[in-house]
C-alpha cells in the first residue's frame, strides 16, 4: 500500500469515527431530554436504562450511517481540494481512477464492517431497543391487537378479535382445520388464555364449542371451560412487526422461511429487513462515490457547499429508502424491488456525478 492510500484511509476512518463520536452523544442527550419523563412515570429502573442507551447507540448508528459515511467523505475531501491536493496528486501523473482506489478500499471495509453488524450485533441491540421502548415508554404499542387473523401450518387458521400479550389473554377465538379446501374443523371460544399447570404451558377455552365435520352428520362438543393444547405460539396471535429485526442472520433465515409457509400477514416486512441487510454493501460503495464526486473539485462556495450538497443528497437516499420500504409494506412492489430501486437510482446518480467530476 503506498503513501497516498495510507494517507486517505486514515482520513477516511478518522473522519467517520469523529463525525460518529460527535453527534452520537447529542442523540442520547435529545433523546433523553424527549424520554426522561415517560421514563420517570413508568418507573423505569435506572439499569435497564443504561443498558437502553448502549444498545441505542448500535441501533441508531445502524440507521444514520450512511448519512455519517456520506458527510465524513464530503468533509475530507473538501478539505484535501481545498489545499490543491488533489490538484497537485493529479498532476503528479495519478490518473482519477487511482486516486478512487484508496476511497474503495476503504469502502470495502466498512461494509465488511456494516454487513457483520447488521447481520449479528444490530439485531440483539434492536431487540433490547424495542423491548424497552414497548415497556416503559410506550406500554401497550407491542401487546395489543385487534381483528388478528394468521395462518399457523398449511392446515390451520386462527382468529382473535383483541389479544393481550401482557395478559396472554384474547377474546373471540376461533381455529379452523381445512383437508384442501374442505373444513374438517372448527373451534371457537369468547375468551382463550395461555396458562402454565404443572410446568405445562396450556390453553383454557371459555364457552368453548368443537365442529367436526362429517361426510354425513357433522359432530359438536361444548363446555363452559376446556383446558388443551393447541398447537401455536402466542406469537402467532399477535406477531411482532419488528420480531426480523432482532433475529441474527441465521435465526433470520429460518424464521422467514417458517412465516412464507405459514402465511405470515408480516412477511412482507421480515423480507424487506433481510434485503437491506445486504443492501448495506452497495450503501457504503454508493455514498462513496457520490461524495467524492460532490467534494473533490474545489468550489467558490467552498466546503459549506459540499457539506449543504451532501446533507441534501444523504437524506434523500435516506427518504427514498424508507418510502420504498413503506410502499413494500403496504401496496404491491416486492421487498427486494423497494431494496434496489433507491439503490439502482442512487447508483446511476453517482456514475453521472464521477464522470463529470473527471473533466
Amino acid at each position: 500500500m503506498k503513501i497516498i492510500d495510507r494517507y486517505i484511509l486514515k482520513r477516511y476512518f478518522l473522519t467517520y469515527s469523529a463525525l460518529f463520536l460527535m453527534f452520537i452523544p447529542i442523540g442520547i442527550l435529545v433523546d433523553f431530554a424527549e424520554k426522561n419523563q415517560k421514563m420517570t412515570e413508568n418507573n423505569a429502573p435506572t439499569e435497564a436504562i443504561l443498558k437502553y442507551y448502549a444498545n441505542f447507540v448500535v441501533h441508531f448508528a445502524n440507521i444514520l450511517y450512511p448519512i455519517f459515511l456520506f458527510l465524513s467523505v464530503i468533509w475530507f475531501t473538501s478539505k484535501l481540494a481545498e489545499k490543491t491536493e488533489i490538484v497537485a496528486m493529479l498532476s503528479s501523473g495519478i490518473s482519477y481512477n487511482r486516486f478512487l482506489r484508496p476511497y474503495f478500499f476503504g469502502a470495502t471495509i466498512l461494509s465488511a464492517f456494516v454487513l457483520v453488524m447488521g447481520m449479528f450485533v444490530v439485531p440483539y441491540s434492536s431487540g433490547v431497543y424495542n423491548e424497552f421502548y414497548g415497556t416503559y415508554l410506550s406500554p401497550g404499542l407491542y401487546s395489543k391487537g385487534n381483528n388478528l387473523f394468521n395462518q399457523i401450518n398449511d392446515n390451520e387458521y386462527i382468529y382473535v378479535s383483541d389479544f393481550d400479550a401482557n395478559k396472554n389473554e384474547g377474546d373471540n377465538f376461533v381455529l379452523e382445520r381445512f383437508k384442501g379446501l374442505t373444513l374438517t374443523d372448527k373451534i371457537t371460544a369468547s375468551t382463550i388464555k395461555w396458562v402454565e399447570k404443572d410446568s405445562i404451558k396450556t390453553y383454557e377455552l371459555y364457552n368453548y364449542t368443537h365442529r367436526k365435520v362429517g361426510e354425513l352428520d357433522d359432530i359438536y362438543e361444548q363446555a363452559y371451560q376446556k383446558d388443551t393444547l393447541l398447537n401455536f405460539k402466542t406469537t402467532d396471535l399477535l406477531p411482532i412487526e419488528y420480531a426480523a429485526e432482532t433475529k441474527n442472520f441465521f435465526e433470520l433465515n429460518k424464521f422467514i422461511a417458517q412465516e412464507r409457509q405459514k402465511g405470515s400477514p408480516n412477511i412482507r416486512i421480515y423480507e424487506l429487513v433481510y434485503y437491506r441487510r445486504w443492501a448495506a454493501i452497495f450503501n457504503v460503495f454508493i455514498l462513496t462515490v457520490i461524495g467524492v464526486a460532490v467534494s473533490s473539485v474545489k468550489k467558490r462556495g467552498g466546503m459549506g457547499v459540499n457539506l449543504a450538497f451532501g446533507v441534501l443528497i444523504g437524506f434523500s437516499y435516506v427518504f427514498f429508502e424508507r418510502v420504498f420500504g413503506i410502499m413494500a409494506e403496504k401496496s404491491g412492489i416486492t421487498p427486494l424491488m423497494a431494496v434496489i430501486i433507491p439503490n439502482v437510482m442512487f447508483a446511476l446518480l453517482a456514475v453521472y456525478m464521477i464522470r463529470k467530476s473527471r473533466r
